[in-house]
């Protein structure tokens, strides 16, 4: 399948902006069922200085610096991938011999997966997360097995409510609320899985949306996306990370988009940035998945601002 992917975000500032310095993750990976095609990051005001780098978690991000004043800030990032769906490798493994695989021992081999075994700052561990996974988590379970239980639990139990938390509501209180938005379900699976010590990492990106029938399909009305990954050794010395989605109950297919992936939000926010001046604002973010033909020429018009 190839998608395109136009994500667009504009602040307008009141009294404008003097200086700034923004990070944007907006550039989709390239991987075995993704393939990246194009890519175009257009900022206005034209940036004194813009640049890309990889980050530690192997994401590209981009760093652009505005030395002049301004009360506007668009961003649109312009994107088209090839996804296809990957055949998953067998897992026989269960939650104990994964978490006992990462358990730290003198002299045994490092697995960088370990890494996503320990807190962060919006995943933090935590008995609360221990109990809400245990009745997914027997004794024995195979670990696909009782991950795909808690994905149910948690896409059953809570409610998606789009006004009901913030971008920084801690992980504890969108336990507690049962009910929260797509990046508090990932946060809240990715602590469950870390507070019980199994490796899970939070990924961000994009899905393909379907209009209601007999209804044009929006332009900037879908949204950004995110759901988990938890990681399994496998049997030839190489680790397997498989993906689950709380919010849709599914796992990710070829109507995924995958943006960027890290411990939480933080590591992968799509625009963060310090400005000097600008003490009020207001934000717009305007997101469009389509299907593309084979042809580029013919793909759909960025959205309007």
């Amino acid at each position: 399948m190839k998608l395109r992917v136009i994500h667009e975000t504009r602040y307008d500032y009141a009294p404008a902006v003097e200086t700034a310095q923004h990070v944007a993750h907006l550039k989709p990976r390239s991987s075995a069922a993704q393939r990246l095609l194009s890519h175009t990051l257009t900022v206005s005001p034209k940036p004194a200085q813009q640049s890309e780098a990889q980050d530690v978690f192997g994401n590209t991000r981009c760093f652009f610096s505005l030395q002049t004043a301004h009360d506007e800030l668009r961003v649109v990032a312009d994107s088209v991938v090839a996804t296809a769906a990957m055949p998953l490798p067998s897992c026989d493994l269960s939650w104990e011999q994964v978490r006992e695989h990462l358990r730290y021992r003198a002299g045994s081999a490092y697995d960088p997966a370990a890494e996503f075994s320990f807190a962060s700052p919006y995943a933090p561990r935590h008995d609360d997360f221990a109990a809400y996974a245990r009745p997914c988590f027997g004794p024995g379970a195979p670990l696909l097995l009782a991950a795909r239980e808690l994905m149910e639990r948690i896409h059953r139990e809570f409610s998606y409510e789009s006004q009901s938390t913030e971008v920084h509501t801690p992980a504890l209180q969108a336990l507690a609320q049962r009910k929260g938005v797509c990046q508090d379900f990932a946060h809240i699976m990715v602590a469950c899985f870390r507070s019980i010590g199994l490796p899970a990492r939070y990924v961000s990106g994009y899905l393909l949306t379907q209009a209601p029938p007999g209804q044009p399909r929006l332009v900037g009305s879908d949204a950004s996306h995110a759901w988990v990954a938890v990681y399994a050794p496998g049997a030839d010395g190489t680790g397997h990370w498989f993906e689950f989605d709380p919010t849709n109950n599914r796992t990710p297919g070829e109507d995924y988009v995958t943006l960027a992936m890290g411990r939480d939000y933080s590591d992968v926010a799509p625009l963060r940035g310090v400005i000097h001046g600008g003490a009020q604002h207001t934000l717009h973010v305007g997101v469009t998945v389509e299907p593309v033909s084979e042809d580029l020429k013919d793909s759909p018009k960025e959205p309007n601002p």
